[in-house]
């Protein structure tokens, strides 16, 4: 009996073994070329072997920081999910979201926002916690003329809040009295931000009088809370959903890109989605912007105050909040810098050799307005008709043009699955384009993927596999495997958040939680 139990045994042990051998994962590696500075200072090229991600690896890195956020009213369900991939370390993007359920009656304020830092994500992180709730106050003094608006506390201060201009595309009446506060909330924050380090300067001064030296407040516990937000900078770009007037608004600081897609149906069954670019990359190469910046300096710096695209020849997007470098004169830099940083190992870098009449950078946005198109009746046996918008920072705009954006997203919806290639998805996904994005880049960058992948659930997650090679799977591994701060030669940080909406039946979600800051509590974020 033993003998006959051995012989399945003698099979089925090295067939397992075999199984698990050439299954097992192994230790992959690919050599990189990597550029780096020597002791003189001097660049030179190396190579470096690298771990090379496994398959498993990079989907779990593209689904980390992933969510995704259902929520029901009368007639309709909202839908809204996130997904960042980091190529600096620690990333320089946020984002937040917040769902506000309206007093007066049905309907909700819907806010999204996505910010890309720069210099560090200290700006970035700020915005992430206080933006959202700046707006909504700025909103909320809309409806009593005697209600002090935040930002009159601004204007005994050593900074004069600027004042917001008529560059909103919006129609006269209400969408307009929205898109100015939401400016001025833009800007108030922005000032309040760039004010901080300043302020706790002169408290420090106030203290001796007599004596007009500079102290040192390096160990100051607001030293570094009020400087690095200042000197860092960040571009946002944030969407606010009002669903009972059925209002949509998209205010654009930076290069930050929304879009939108709209599905419009035929008679013949068959459809196509629209794509609407909500806002304009504000960039040195956008020439609305870099005519705007000529016309706010003197002439004398014409060739300077946009040179190769960048402001001064160096910060590329010409709106953003902080980049203190680049709104404070050369001596209060100079000044700030000795107060805070002498006494400790952090530098900054010095002013731009060619400031002369700062700020040269605004947080002044661009807000668009459109009609929030929404589902009437709820899904009855019909095809349901599906909206959606995009906010990205431009890590993802380097990779991906606004239609093959929107392609993406509506063959998610339309529930395509597994590899396409190419060519075929705009017939799979027939688009039509509105008005053309207005580029802020020299060029996207070309991946050599032949194929788009549908294997995400979550349709931000989606769009970032995508971004960075699709169905091809090598390309995809060997990108997301180089570490920081070799990756961000060949990616940026990107944070994805994609917004869509549907006919639903009539049961209504819990009221959804929401955190609104008093005023004074914003302040003091900063």
């Amino acid at each position: 009996m033993f003998r006959r139990a051995w012989k399945p045994a003698a099979v089925v042990v090295p067939a397992a073994l075999g199984y698990w051998y050439y299954n097992k994962p192994r230790n992959e590696y690919f050599d990189f070329p990597v550029r780096e500075r020597g002791p003189d200072g001097k660049a030179t090229m190396s190579t470096k072997t690298l771990p090379l991600l496994s398959t498993q690896e990079v989907d779990a890195r593209l689904r980390e920081n992933a969510v995704e956020h259902t929520v029901t009213r009368p007639g309709i369900v909202w839908h809204h999910s996130t997904a960042s991939v980091a190529a600096n370390d620690p990333i320089e993007d946020a984002t937040a979201n917040q769902v506000i359920r309206k007093d007066e009656g049905d309907g909700d304020l819907m806010f999204f926002a996505v910010m890309d830092g720069h210099g560090g994500g200290y700006t970035s992180q700020l915005l992430s916690r206080v933006l959202i709730n700046a707006v909504a106050l700025e909103l909320a003094a809309l409806k009593s003329k005697t209600a002090n608006s935040w930002t009159d506390t601004l204007k005994n201060t050593f900074w004069k809040t600027p004042q917001p201009t008529t560059d909103i595309h919006a129609a006269p009446g209400e969408p307009t009295r929205v898109a100015t506060a939401i400016q001025r909330a833009f800007l108030a924050l922005d000032a309040e931000l760039i004010a901080a380090p300043v302020r706790v300067l002169a408290s420090a001064l106030d203290g001796d009088k007599s004596n007009l030296s500079i102290p040192d407040l390096s160990k100051h516990p607001l030293a570094l809370p009020s400087m690095l937000p200042a000197m860092s900078g960040s571009c946002a770009i944030l969407a606010l959903l009002d669903t009972a007037r059925r209002n949509l608004y998209v205010a654009c600081t930076g290069d930050s890109r929304a879009v939108a897609g709209i599905w419009e149906p035929q008679a013949d069954g068959k459809g196509h989605w629209r794509v609407e670019v909500l806002s304009e990359d504000q960039t040195g190469r956008n020439p609305a912007e870099a005519a705007r910046m000529r016309r706010e300096h003197p002439s004398d710096e014409a060739a300077d105050v946009i040179r190769n695209g960048r402001v001064l020849g160096g910060l590329e997007p010409t709106r953003a909040f902080g980049d203190a470098r680049y709104k404070w004169s050369r001596g209060l830099q100079e000044t700030l810098a000795q107060a805070f940083l002498s006494g400790s190992d952090r530098k900054i870098r010095p002013p731009p050799p060619t400031l002369k009449t700062p700020p040269y950078v605004t947080s002044r946005p661009i807000v668009q307005h459109r009609v929030l198109e929404l589902p009437d009746q709820p899904a009855s046996g019909q095809e349901r008709a599906l909206r959606f918008i995009v906010l990205a920072t431009d890590g993802l705009w380097d990779e991906l043009s606004s239609e093959d954006v929107v392609r993406l997203v509506g063959g998610h919806l339309n529930g395509l699955k597994g590899t396409v290639p190419k060519p075929e998805l705009a017939t799979l996904v027939p688009t039509l384009t509105g008005a053309a994005a207005v580029e802020g880049k020299t060029a996207r960058r070309q991946r050599d993927s032949e194929g788009w992948a549908f294997v995400d659930s979550n349709p931000s997650a989606h769009l970032i596999r995508n971004a960075f090679g699709g169905a091809d799977t090598n390309a995809l591994r060997r990108l997301l495997s180089i570490p920081a701060p070799h990756a961000r030669r060949h990616r940026d940080d990107v944070s994805v958040t994609v917004v869509w909406w549907e006919a639903g039946n009539e049961q209504a979600s819990p009221e959804i939680a929401s955190v609104s800051l008093p005023r004074e509590q914003v302040k003091a974020k900063l």
